[in-house]
């Protein structure tokens, strides 16, 4: 009896491992298994694209899944290239996962186009395709390619900044522009600390934002928070074809007698991004001021009447009081306006 129960045993465990030999075998992908690409179609290949037709979806795409010989969660990214450039320079935006049809806006399509560095108001000819991937141990596929055809239009474009130096709210969040939505944009954040952390978001709430994946790179909803490398007024480039994100110091400040700290130290001022104006509120003293960049000699501004001159004299404060400043440096002029 023992003997045929110690045969049983062997049996049963050969059946098992028979069994498990086998899921293993379809859990891979075999070298001769058919990988079918997705299909790619779009219902539109010749489009001009406006600011009357912005809001408007302008473009569908309508796929069908690849199949790489077995179930598995795929992921799908559409791509943007110019025609015959073979993808060397290329605009990626990711399909959300289980959708099969797509729209864009005009203002959306018209950013992707922009970011590829194509003139506007003319004609520029697009190779578009999906590329499908479930894993990087196996190589992605891509669809055919689809032919676009279309003529972007000059717009401003902009990425908002919220994070812990303004309590993490999109709505109230400060922004960085792209004045000809070419994917690159810049401005000017005063953080209060290093590594204060924040993210960017494509509008003014969490439905799509960056997030760091590595120092000087970012991934579109993906990624942690970013963090600023040091406190301070930090000009950010942000590069969302090439998914880059870099750091400067920017800030200009006021120094003087009439100010705060004297003739030691600056007292900085904020960045208005939208309007490209640098703003202070600060309570002065009758005296002297002047404009300085990074806190240094090198570059700095005095003047008189509201006009800026390089290295020019002292700007005279007659009486003191709390008093809103205006730096335009592109107009190259001030203000002081007593409260």
């Amino acid at each position: 009896m023992k003997i045929i129960h110690y045969i049983g045993l062997v049996l049963l465990l050969l059946a098992t491992f028979q069994s498990c030999k086998k899921d293993e075998t379809q859990a891979r992908l075999a070298s001769t298994d058919a990988v079918k690409p997705a299909t790619l179609t779009l219902d539109k290949t010749n489009l001009t694209l406006s600011k009357a037709n912005a809001n408007d979806t302008v473009l569908h795409l309508r796929m069908i899944q690849p199949d790489f010989g077995f179930q598995a969660a795929v992921s799908n990214v559409l791509q943007f290239g110019l025609k015959g450039d073979n993808f060397k320079t290329v605009k990626e935006v990711v399909i959300p996962n289980g959708r099969s049809v797509m729209g864009f806006t005009g203002y959306e399509l018209n950013s992707y186009l922009l970011s590829l560095g194509v003139p506007t108001g003319t004609a520029s000819e697009f190779d578009v395709r999906l590329k499908s991937s479930i894993n990087t141990k196996i190589a992605a596929v891509f669809s055919a390619l689809a032919s676009l055809k279309a003529v972007p239009y000059a717009s401003t474009s902009y990425l908002y900044v919220p994070g812990a130096y303004q309590g993490w709210d999109p709505a109230t969040a400060e922004l960085i522009v792209s004045p000809t939505s070419n994917g690159i944009y810049t401005g000017i954040i005063s953080f209060p600390e290093a590594n204060s952390e924040f993210k960017l978001t494509t509008e003014r709430n969490w439905a799509n934002s960056y997030g760091q994946t590595a120092t000087g790179k970012i991934a579109y909803n993906g990624g942690d928070n970013i963090k600023a490398p040091r406190a301070g007024n930090l000009e950010i480039e942000v590069n969302t074809t090439a998914n880059t994100i870099t750091f400067k110091d920017h800030s200009w400040g006021i120094i003087g007698s009439a100010t705060p700290k004297g003739w030691d130290a600056d007292t900085d001022m904020k960045y208005d991004n939208a309007n490209q104006l640098w703003k202070l509120r600060v309570n002065l003293t009758a005296g002297a001021i002047k404009f300085r960049k990074n806190h240094d000699w090198g570059t700095n501004f005095g003047g008189a009447n509201g006009n800026l001159v390089a290295g020019g004299a002292d700007i005279a404060v007659a009486n003191a009081g709390t008093y809103d400043i205006v730096l335009d440096l592109n107009a190259n002029t001030y203000t002081l306006t007593k409260k």
